[in-house]
């Protein structure tokens, strides 16, 4: 750890150094993040965390950094790499699957481009996910929590893509190889690479489609089980006003090592999202998770995980790079899921959280 932090001082160090020639030091950038909440979950469960399907400020009735970090980018015509090292609640729920400095790595990787004539480009290491229109970078998402249909499918990659993006920026293609399902390293017993795509279509200023998939085993090679992943969504802004987002996730994974047999999951998400002014915005979520048998999400219940969810968003930008968020959630399952003080289970779910999120 210690020698990853003084790899990126002294990249941070480049950059101030006014004898580096304008060539060497003008693609550097820093730029960093840090998000601050606070969440009151209505059950307030003695261990003071949310379920384990949530991943995303996932501590209860206290003052904690969900995602904070520092990146260094460099950025040139032809090459491109992005080193980042991150802290918080989401990395220690994300992460926790890796060892040692790994936990800490939010992005690490470096692209070239393979082409003079074409913007193609082959990028490598660990990567921001392909799936989903939601990010670890709250500002950046139009509510302060994440869905279920982002908390339960990858944030991030590790493995190498190429991807090509035409001339009018209309389509963006990409194909890849991954290590798994939101992984660094490999599960042990695990010789099976993942593959994935994505497609991205933009006719105007206005709409966005987007396909991606997930193609892979994320089990030892023992007991093999095929994953089959596909994440639709369509981000629509009508006008300057308002703007709606939909989208629609599905899976299927073997019942067992070389079945014919699958167990499914899927998710529908609906945002609508109003721009009071340049400053407020408010947006409202409906959102359904169905894992019947647990594949990703287990309950160990007699239905499985059926649950909705809808909530209410507000933000406020109080500097250009600095902004409050309010939000009050509910989820309601169709089994007893949620523990509460009591260590009673309860079928709804009822959260309030702020943030402050700041950016440069």
């Amino acid at each position: 750890m210690k020698k990853i932090i003084f790899v990126l001082f002294a990249v941070f160090g480049l950059k101030n150094v006014q004898a580096q020639s304008d060539s060497i030091v003008k693609p550097l950038t820093v730029s960093g993040y840090s998000e601050v909440y606070y969440m009151a979950d209505f059950n307030n469960p003695k261990n003071n965390s949310r379920p384990g399907f949530v991943y995303s400020h996932n501590r209860n009735n206290e003052v904690n950094v969900n995602l904070a970090f520092i990146k260094a980018g460099y950025n040139t015509d032809r090459l491109r790499a992005n080193l980042a090292l991150a802290a918080g609640t989401y990395m220690n729920a994300n992460y926790a699957a890796e060892s040692g400095v790994m936990k800490n790595i939010y992005e690490a990787n470096v692209g070239l481009k393979i082409s003079q004539k074409h913007n193609l480009w082959i990028d490598a290491g660990i990567l921001p996910s392909h799936l989903g229109f939601e990010s670890a970078v709250g500002k950046d998402n139009w509510t302060l929590s994440r869905s279920l249909f982002a908390d339960n499918s990858p944030y991030f990659e590790t493995g190498a893509k190429i991807s090509y993006t035409s001339p009018t920026g209309k389509w963006f293609l990409s194909a890849l190889v991954l290590n798994g399902w939101q992984r660094i390293q490999r599960v042990d017993g695990n010789s099976t690479p993942a593959f994935g795509h994505q497609i991205t279509f933009k006719p105007n200023e206005k709409l966005t489609l987007n396909s991606g998939s997930f193609i892979g085993n994320d089990k030892p090679d023992s007991i093999r089980q095929m994953r089959y992943f596909h994440n639709l969504y369509g981000i629509y802004q009508i006008n300057k006003k308002i703007g709606i987002t939909a989208g629609f996730d599905m899976g299927a994974e073997q019942k067992t090592k070389g079945s014919s047999n699958y167990n499914i999951w899927y998710t529908p998400v609906l945002l609508l999202k109003y721009n009071v002014n340049e400053k407020f915005s408010l947006t409202g979520r409906g959102e359904y998770y169905q894992d019947e048998k647990g594949v990703i999400i287990s309950t160990n219940t007699q239905n499985g995980f059926k649950t909705f969810g809808y909530s209410l968003n507000a933000d406020y930008y109080i500097l250009p790079n600095l902004v409050w968020r309010a939000e009050i959630r509910n989820l309601n399952s169709k089994d007893a899921i949620f523990m509460d003080r009591s260590e009673e289970l309860n079928k709804n779910s009822l959260t309030a959280i702020t943030a402050l999120a700041f950016s440069f």
